[in-house]
């Protein structure tokens, strides 16, 4: 078996990314290292406002990291937008994150105690992925729900005492996901961990050092763009410049957040018909198998879930209310039809008897060529379909009347047009371009003769 041969790496590649980034020093904490620098000359241009770097500490409770994996995902911004400085007017990120940062034991967990400490050279962010639980039971058996780090004895740190020290002193503390914002699946009835939201545990008195409440961007994972969008506009905010983002009652982006999963949903128009799937896999409204959507605020529907790609109802999933303040209880059981639902949907099914069958009339007649009325057959391979009977040319007759009313029929019907100025438009005969079309029921009029 032969050695296998690799290349040395190139030195000029090696002096590019020192150039873009700097001498990396992975003996010393990340935090450390941008004390060391001098943010102010970086990106000339593009880091604009008096904050050149923000550092964002995430924190993870009661969690499944979906979070986290999601927000890979985010295009607008991207995460490397973000922690690239791309982004004019936004600061760039630095992130100290337990999964994806660089360093790691005593030299990782530095970055926070510089933050707790307020020995930063910048503003910092908490991220707070899953819920908080209740210390306090763990410790009655000697153990603990969520740590990171450890005291000098050893003893694991709960990861809710490095929110009780940084959170004072930070610029915002912003909850991603359902379980961070509202306590979620962790807090469901049952649960032995006595877990919570972020809010809830911080307090209703809580202020940030910006004087904001927690920022809530619920979701199971939530839309990714949706945090990145939010981060953004915070710190927009933060560097000066763009005003405070507006939040809804729950402290969620009431951008984001404003309207129901129903009113953006794609299938939105078949309940409007009182058209129903009655299994997976149908195109039409899914709300008779379980789906909350009239009554959940997310704009997944309208977003996707990355990349403007996917989202529960596009891909044929029912809406189970996982941004809600109650999920999962309040929505339990899932996949089934909710007491709401039986009623709206009666409701919509007997409105839907009658302008179902108008409309299909109506677009009966607008698919047909005004020439074949006016011809009495269609000159064509295609469009040979059955010609509306004598009753539907009535409807359709008052219809046109209506649709007419105080408007003149499409076409010239004067024998000439005069304009100020003397400015003159002759009049078109009927059939030459320009004329007046003939409408079922209409014609038309014509000049007299002599006229």
């Amino acid at each position: 078996m032969t050695d296998q041969v690799s290349m040395p790496r190139s030195p000029w590649i090696d002096a590019e990314m020192e150039g873009l980034v700097g001498a990396v020093d992975h003996l010393t904490s990340s935090a450390e290292r941008e004390l060391r620098k001098d943010p102010g000359v970086e990106r000339t241009g593009a880091l604009l406002g008096p904050v050149k770097v923000v550092h964002a500490y995430w924190l993870a409770g009661m969690s499944c990291d979906g979070c986290t994996v999601a927000v890979t995902g985010a295009t607008a911004p991207s995460v490397e937008d973000l922690l690239l400085g791309r982004i004019p007017g936004v600061p760039r990120v630095v992130l100290h994150h337990p999964v994806t940062s660089v360093e790691s034991g005593e030299e990782f967990m530095r970055n926070y105690e510089l933050a707790a400490e307020g020995n930063l050279n910048a503003p910092y962010v908490i991220i707070w992925e899953g819920s908080i639980p209740n210390e306090a039971l763990a410790e009655e058996t000697g153990g603990y729900w969520c740590a990171m780090g450890s005291e000098t004895v050893p003893k694991p740190i709960p990861t809710v005492n490095w929110l009780k020290r940084m959170a004072p002193g930070a610029a915002a503390v912003i909850a991603i996901g359902t379980c961070a914002t509202w306590g979620g699946i962790p807090a469901a009835y049952g649960n032995p961990t006595g877990s919570m939201s972020v809010m809830d545990f911080l307090g209703e008195d809580y202020l940030s050092a910006l004087g904001l409440p927690v920022i809530n961007v619920p979701g199971c994972s939530p839309v990714v763009d949706n945090f990145t969008e939010t981060v953004n506009a915070v710190l927009l905010f933060l560097n000066g410049l763009g005003p405070l983002p507006e939040f809804d009652e729950l402290g969620r982006p009431a951008w984001l957040f404003k309207e129901t999963v129903h009113q953006q949903c794609v299938r939105g128009g078949y309940y409007e018909e009182g058209i129903f799937a009655h299994e997976y896999g149908q195109k039409e409204c899914l709300v008779e198998i379980g789906c909350w959507g009239p009554v959940v605020q997310c704009n997944i529907t309208k977003r996707g879930a990355i990349n403007h790609v996917g989202g529960c109802m596009n891909t044929g999933g029912v809406c189970i209310g996982c941004t809600m303040p109650g999920f999962p209880d309040r929505f339990a059981p899932f996949y089934k039809r909710s007491p709401g639902a039986g009623l709206s949907s009666t409701a919509s099914r007997t409105t839907g008897s009658f302008i179902r069958p108008l409309r299909r009339l109506t677009m009966q007649f607008q698919n047909r060529e005004p020439l074949w009325d006016r011809d009495g057959h269609v000159p064509s391979g295609w469009g040979q379909v059955p010609e509306p009977g004598p009753l539907k040319k009535v409807t359709h007759f008052f219809y046109e009347k209506l649709q007419f009313q105080n408007a003149e029929i499409p076409g010239r019907t004067k024998p000439e047009e005069k304009y100020k100025h003397g400015y003159e438009v002759p009049g078109a005969r009927p059939g030459q371009t320009g004329a007046a079309p003939t409408h079922s029921g209409m014609s038309p009029k014509r000049p007299k003769k002599g006229s």
